[in-house]
């Protein structure tokens, strides 16, 4: 596993014979002759192992030590010493250092500590990627015509290194096919890192993209790594592309064609090496054609678009998705699986899913919470337009419908509940979770009032 390390001694033929042998390994190795140097190096460079002599001119190695891992608690330090005594080793090691080896160096004594350092990170990076691959499901789920075919593209431009355009509504699983096609390619072993385009400031979108140095603008009171820089030999998923602002899409032009890039506040350049996924819910076409986004920047991403079926399009993927999302929710809430019968996927399928596949999982996560037997019938499916049931218990301006309330004052205030959270489900697209942090509620509480209320499910 190739690495980036840094070697800190002031003995120039240590740091040969260290460089010689390291590089013969295969890594990238620097070298700094002062804790001085390395700082300034680290500030560059962020290597992820530091071999570190303890008696260095101006500040010694314990303090160096000492000032790495308040800044960077991450890397890996083995310490170096030929008057080593058991209170440094001690010392050293209570400071945060890895281990630590006595002069005159052993070459083989060192090749093995460093290689037992390069696997402690190694197993960082895999129980990261575990992390990943746990919390998402990468695979298309659904027979259809058109999301075999989907399937099919996938695998066939997955294993390459071409930039794809993935188009669709929303909720229609954009985000999951990048998931997918990253999962499926040389690069899985490496980050996919999202970007998230309609949700970064104008002002901020250099910094996210490309990282600062401290002090490089109000606020930057440490360094940051940017999204490009943390994608490195992985892929980076620009999501909502056509969200951007133009002055944004120049940004992101300029990267993709120099494959470089600074770091805001800093000049050292940086080379880029990731592979790009868009997607967007707009017609680019369109969006060109009225000016709001940019000809060069279209062609540079639309080199192998796929298009995202919405849900209505392939209504037998209902079926498989609905019970996979009843399984997933049931896991999620500690709840025994559930049965869902013809009939109620009969009233699923009569639905047109304007909110796609993220619709359908919403209803299933919220059907699971909601019905106490162990199978749903087609009276406990909810209504699969909470705009139409908000619209049917509020006035045509917006307002309460004044009807509809008791004359009784805790009642009207159970019907003003009510309405207020059938509001706020419209807004989060019926998200219980979402709704839950919008009004501020614990996420069991809004359960039992969802429960308590019967909220949406047809009697």
């Amino acid at each position: 596993m190739k690495q980036t390390i840094l070697i800190v001694d002031d003995e120039e033929s240590i740091c040969q014979s260290l460089k010689a042998i390291l590089s013969d390994e295969g890594h990238n190795v620097l070298v700094a002759t002062s804790g001085e140097d390395a700082l300034k190096i680290m500030e560059e460079d962020m290597p992820r192992l530091i071999l570190l002599d303890i008696w260095l001119p101006g500040i010694d190695g314990l303090e160096t030590l000492e000032k790495i891992k308040a800044l960077y608690p991450n890397v890996i330090v083995i310490m170096m010493s030929g008057h080593g005594t058991i209170e440094t080793a001690v010392k050293a090691t209570k400071l945060g250092a890895f281990d630590f080896i006595e002069k005159p160096l052993s070459l083989d004594k060192v090749i093995i500590m460093v290689n037992n350092a390069l696997n402690i990170i190694r197993l960082e990076e895999e129980n990261v990627l575990l992390r990943e691959k746990v919390s998402h499901q990468y695979e298309l789920t659904g027979g259809s015509p058109q999301i075999t075919e989907l399937k099919e593209m996938i695998s066939i431009v997955a294993p390459t290194n071409a930039w794809i355009l993935i188009m669709g509504e929303n909720g229609t699983g954009k985000e999951l096919v990048a998931r997918s096609i990253h999962h499926l390619s040389h690069r899985s072993h490496k980050p996919i890192v999202e970007v998230n385009c309609a949700a970064i400031p104008e002002e901020l979108i250099e910094s996210e993209l490309f990282g600062h140095e401290k002090g490089s603008f109000t606020g930057a009171t440490e360094k940051k790594r940017g999204k490009f820089d943390l994608a490195h030999e992985g892929t980076i998923f620009l999501d909502e592309v056509a969200d951007m602002s133009l002055k944004a899409q120049a940004k992101i032009l300029r990267i993709l064609q120099e494959k470089k890039f600074e770091r805001v506040g800093g000049n050292k350049v940086i080379d880029m090496d990731v592979r790009v996924l868009a997607a967007t819910n707009k017609d680019l076409e369109k969006e060109m054609e009225e000016g709001r986004f940019r000809q060069d920047l279209y062609y540079r991403l639309h080199v192998i678009p796929l298009i995202v079926p919405p849900l209505r399009e392939r209504k037998e993927d209902i079926k498989p998705l609905a019970e996979k999302f009843l399984l997933d929710a049931a896991v999620k809430e500690g709840e025994k699986p559930k049965i869902l019968t013809d009939e109620a996927l009969a009233v699923l399928m009569e639905h047109d899913w304007p909110g796609n596949v993220r619709e359908l999982k919403n209803i299933m996560e919220r059907l699971v919470i909601l019905t106490t037997s162990g199978e749903i019938v087609a009276k406990d499916i909810p209504s699969l337009s909470i705009r139409t049931e908000y619209k049917n218990i509020t006035s045509k301006n917006g307002n309460i419908a004044l009807d509809l309330i008791s004359d009784s004052l805790k009642d009207a205030k159970l019907d003003f509940e009510k309405q207020f959270i059938l509001k706020k489900l419209e807004e989060n697209e019926g998200n219980i979770t979402k709704t839950a942090e919008a009004i501020g509620l614990e996420r069991s509480n809004l359960h039992k009032k969802l429960k308590s209320m019967k909220l949406g499910i047809k009697e």
